[in-house]
């Protein structure tokens, strides 16, 4: 399958795309784009004193992964969509005359057998040439940046990311002014489009619901009986960490937002409890019902079930009293190692404004 990791995880692109005669690209100027199983994500920043400031942020939902768990391939459909995204990411980046960029895919491309005329195909349409890393990056990367979050007053922190086509795990030691230690990481394969696509997503019974919470216990129940993370937490020595659109919504529709907003998402506690009683109101709700949600609306009505089994099952196997909510990660955590890596960037700790 093409476009591999590049072993060290850093990318800083010289061969951007560009326009013929556009201008000289800004070297203070960082890009990257995330294309998940069910969003396309774009970020673009500028290191300062304090991390670096965004520029510019885009996302879409395109569901490159839709019909993947059925038919091992990527549809005509999904394809398109995805490219059309990709494309408005590269008019941003030539606009926005970037000099660094990486370009990621993830679940749905390392998984799809079509893949390599996808690739293909999105860089003579759109000059960008991604690359698929591999899970065990995607965790590293989505683990550097939630590195804001996490709390220097305990020692450990499991962050988990759920995605479109899996979900990754990462248990970590937490070192007051340095990086996090990775102590161990899984992939789990279900995330909110595998889920729905298995078990339904639109109107959801309370026996589909149990069969994906079990689902997903039956996998990550093998990190526990490896790494024994539960004692840590009984013991409060972990914090947890969620990065995904489906605890962001958790947290926006806690707050009863007339329409999401980052700002008062990101960083925000959520108890177990919480956690629980807003799953529940939304198993309860009819798809229509989640639809007119102002913070769920149509493109995720039928993902946020899925996700909330995934979260239930998490927070069934390690009961931590909180979950800090990520609006950040992948993308995140691209820009924060190529600022690191490159020579003309000032080591800083990453943020966004």
């Amino acid at each position: 399958m093409a476009g591999g990791s590049s072993g060290s995880g850093v990318v800083a692109r010289d061969d951007v795309v560009r326009s013929r005669g556009a201008a000289a690209p800004d070297r203070t100027r960082f890009a990257a784009v995330d294309l998940g199983t069910n969003n396309c994500r774009l970020l673009v920043a500028r290191p300062d004193s304090r991390g670096f400031r965004v520029l510019d942020a885009y996302s879409r939902i395109v569901r490159l992964g839709e019909g993947l768990t059925a038919s091992g391939a990527l549809s005509e459909a999904a394809m398109r969509r995805s490219i059309g995204a990709l494309g408005v990411c590269a008019a941003r980046i030539r606009r926005m005359r970037v000099r660094h960029a990486r370009y990621v895919a993830t679940e749905a491309c390392r998984q799809a057998r079509n893949c390599d005329e996808f690739l293909a195909r999105v860089e003579t349409e759109t000059g960008i040439a991604l690359e698929i890393i591999p899970a065990e990056e995607e965790a590293r990367l989505a683990l550097a940046g939630c590195v804001p979050l996490l709390s220097a007053s305990q020692e450990f922190a499991l962050v988990f990311d759920i995605g479109g086509g899996s979900t990754e795990l990462v248990w970590a030691r937490v070192l007051a002014g340095k990086a996090p230690q990775i102590i161990a990481w899984t992939s789990v394969p279900y995330g909110v489009v595998t889920l729905a696509e298995r078990f339904g997503g639109h109107e959801v019974d309370t026996d589909a619901y149990a069969a994906m919470v079990q689902a997903v216990e039956a996998q990550i129940a093998r990190f526990e009986q490896t790494h024994r993370l539960a004692a840590t937490f009984a013991a409060g020595r972990a914090q947890m960490v969620g990065i995904s659109g489906t605890i962001t919504t958790l947290a926006a529709v806690q707050l009863g937002l007339p329409r999401y907003d980052r700002r008062r998402v990101d960083g925000r506690a959520i108890s177990l409890e919480a956690v629980g009683d807003i799953s529940r109101r939304l198993v309860a709700m009819s798809y229509d019902q989640r639809v007119a949600n102002p913070c769920i609306l149509k493109g995720r009505a039928d993902l946020v079930i899925p996700g909330c089994a995934v979260l239930e099952a998490i927070l069934a196997q390690w009961p931590a009293p909180e979950v800090r909510v990520a609006d950040r990660g992948l993308r995140d955590g691209i820009l924060w190692t190529m600022m690191r890596n490159t020579p003309v960037v000032a080591e800083s700790t990453a943020r966004r404004e």
